[in-house]
């Protein structure tokens, strides 16, 4: 293993140390329990946008706090959840007193520790809601789930839900907002290699030199099948064609109720990509892939776009939700109507998005 560290064990309090040094304006880092949280939190009148995960997948989430994301942040260790009371006292920083929208991604450990933190305070007063990111089309269970895996989308939700927060979005119409995100988004991701996550010291799993993987998780979570390696077009043609073609995903959700203090069961229904639709259009590196192979990417995504009858209307292409190290991209597609374009044209300025 060779990484940019000291000792494992101070690998994610380092980081963080240095992210607060960094971008003093725009940020600070509480360290007892671990959660970043805006310069200027609580913001008057604000509803509070606070999500979370294990670290190794920065810039997501950490690096964007700030106006027009999140308030907030609460990073575990690599590739572990944070814990219940990181995202309780992160709340307690960040409100002030319009609520707190919890944005979730669809892991076992971040769906429990989210709600017994959206318990905790709704105890204390804070009005809460919580929406699941569940937008990985490539399996429907996984190894840290139960039904789909909360990926790219997420960081699009991130940004378009703090857009209409700083605007004076309600914490109900941030959670309508985010709730269609994620209902309009879907996701798949492959890998050329694995990762080695500091605390283990070796690959999470093995890919042969002339091997890939479609449908990856970003833990390293297996994939839909294992691949000889094929060229960038087919690539992204095999995930492109599997993104657009999903058809309807139905699941039941969980949901805070503030006036009953109770969760209650939600269903919904993804609507499917039709001819005529505008989408948004995200092109990732996990974390090794060089920019410039994304955008060998791109130009097959967009091709397969217009062939299918969808129109890319923005785009957005880059390392944003990375696995550490490693080599492999993911796609994201969002269909996006006017308030959707509006909150993602609108100002943001954190250390990874301005």
């Amino acid at each position: 293993m060779k990484k940019l560290i000291n000792a494992v064990e101070d690998v994610v309090t380092e980081q963080l140390e240095g992210m607060a040094l960094a971008h003093p304006d725009i940020l600070k880092v509480h360290f007892e329990p671990k959660y970043v949280y805006r310069a200027d939190a609580p913001v008057a009148g604000k509803v509070a946008i606070v999500s979370g995960g294990g670290s190794g997948h920065e810039p997501m989430h950490g690096g964007f706090v700030g106006m027009g994301m999140l308030d907030g942040a609460c990073p575990g260790e690599v590739f572990t959840s944070p814990t219940p009371d990181q995202m309780y006292e992160c709340a307690k920083a960040v409100d002030s007193g319009e609520g707190v929208l919890f944005i979730v991604k669809n892991y076992t450990g971040d769906v429990l520790n989210f709600e017994m933190a959206a318990e905790m305070a709704y105890a204390d007063g804070i009005k809460v809601q919580s929406i699941l990111i569940d937008d990985d089309a490539a399996v429907k269970d996984s190894l840290y789930t139960a039904g789909r895996r909360g990926v790219g989308t997420t960081v699009l939700a991130e940004k378009i839900v703090g857009g209409a927060a700083e605007d004076g979005y309600s914490l109900d119409q941030c959670a309508d907002l985010c709730r269609k995100v994620n209902q309009y988004g879907r996701s798949m991701g492959m890998a050329l290699t694995s990762c080695i996550v500091p605390a283990a010291g070796k690959p999470t799993f093995d890919l042969g030199d002339d091997e890939m993987e479609i449908g990856i998780g970003i833990h390293g979570e297996p994939g839909r099948e294992r691949f000889k390696m094929k060229t960038a077009d087919e690539i992204t043609e095999m995930m492109a064609i599997a993104i657009i073609e999903d058809e309807a995903y139905t699941r039941t959700v969980r949901e805070w109720n503030n006036e009953d203090g109770e969760w209650f069961d939600l269903e919904l229904t993804d609507d499917p990509f039709q001819s005529g639709d505008q989408v948004i259009a995200f092109v990732n590196s996990m974390g090794g892939t060089p920019v410039s192979e994304l955008y060998a990417v791109y130009r097959k995504l967009a091709g397969i776009c217009a062939a299918k009858g969808l129109t890319i209307v923005r785009n957005f292409i880059g390392p944003y939700i990375t696995s550490l190290e490693m080599q492999g991209f993911s796609l994201t597609l969002l269909k996006a109507d006017d308030e959707i374009l509006k909150y993602w044209d609108a100002p943001v300025n954190t250390p990874g998005l301005r």
